[in-house]
């Protein structure tokens, strides 16, 4: 079985099913092939396994998606569920992401706490990597799991959108287990509005702080931002064989993996790391980005203007 269904019940993971979760997840790390990946794949906000309609592992974190209404299935596209014995375990993480935001972002930390928790256990079970993949709010996810592990062998961290903002990224860079990590943070200019939004929400009247769409200001030899819209990077990603669509909207959030050719690039990240070692991506991708608003005031646009918004239908 390539697909696990785990939940963050408060702060602590669970199995969705009756079997314990550590028996579990050992039965299937003790069954994986040499070299074959881990992956956690983590949805962001508007998503909660605890109600029908809005359940992840029905939509994206499904291999056969009963509700996604044409969006991808995250662990089909990642080569999970075709068969092969070397395409590794996959983890979708489900958490409370449904209801306001400002109670969203609070349920991201303790669903963070529990991602923790099951990072620990399977350290206590193998030595495998664990990459991490996380939209939006699950970036939060993401970074707090990574930040609060005790122990933990964390390979690649996935950030697409991520809701987050650049100090709690700084802080989880030099934890434990994020020192040895990598991170990269996929970005768009399409997404600038929703950074606004989460900026004026979570900090209304506080001291202007930036979220993750602006990447890190201070370099960090294992963090790289990968701006996706951005003609430049485009052009390097295709010199690695990955052509990756050009932007058609002004605002989307959810370009990071809607975006032709996206997934395949994750894809390669987790499986192929000798052709995309973090070296290599770090050398070759500009080092530049778009200014924020530039999808605004930077570009010519078609006329009559293309669709604001394009959200996934639950």
């Amino acid at each position: 079985m390539p697909l696990l269904q785990v939940n963050a019940v408060g702060s602590r993971p669970e199995l969705s099913g009756a079997m314990p979760l550590c028996r579990s997840l050992a039965a299937h790390i003790e069954a994986l092939p040499p070299g074959a990946p881990i992956v956690v794949l983590i949805h962001g906000y508007k998503f909660s396994p605890f109600h029908a309609r809005r359940d992840p592992h029905d939509h994206i974190l499904s291999l056969a998606p009963r509700r996604s209404n044409g969006v991808p299935s995250w662990p089909k596209h990642l080569g999970f569920g075709r068969g092969r014995k070397d395409e590794g375990l996959c983890i979708a993480f489900g958490w409370q992401a449904f209801g306001t935001f400002w109670t969203a972002y609070r349920e991201a930390e303790a669903a963070g706490e529990a991602l923790a928790e099951m990072l620990q256990s399977i350290a206590g079970m193998t030595a495998r990597p664990v990459d991490i993949l996380g939209h939006s709010l699950g970036a939060r996810v993401a970074l707090t799991a990574v930040a609060r592990a005790v122990q933990g062998n964390v390979g690649r961290v996935i950030l697409m959108a991520a809701a987050e903002f650049q100090g709690p990224a700084s802080r989880c860079l030099s934890s434990r287990v994020g020192q040895g990590a990598e991170f990269i943070n996929v970005a768009s200019r399409e997404n600038d509005f929703f950074d606004l939004l989460v900026e004026r929400l979570v900090h209304p009247f506080g001291r202007a702080r930036r979220t993750l769409g602006e990447g890190l200001a201070a370099a960090h030899p294992n963090w790289l931002d990968i701006q996706i819209d951005h003609d430049p990077t485009r052009t390097a990603l295709a010199r690695f064989g990955h052509r990756i669509a050009a932007p058609n909207r002004r605002i989307c959030h959810w370009s990071g993996y809607l975006r032709p050719g996206m997934l395949a690039f994750y894809t390669d990240l987790i499986r192929d790391r000798d052709r995309l070692s973090f070296a290599r991506l770090q050398a070759s991708l500009p080092q530049s980005r778009d200014p924020r608003w530039s999808r605004f005031f930077g570009k010519k646009w078609p006329k009559p203007p293309l669709p604001f918004l394009r959200k996934p239908s639950f």
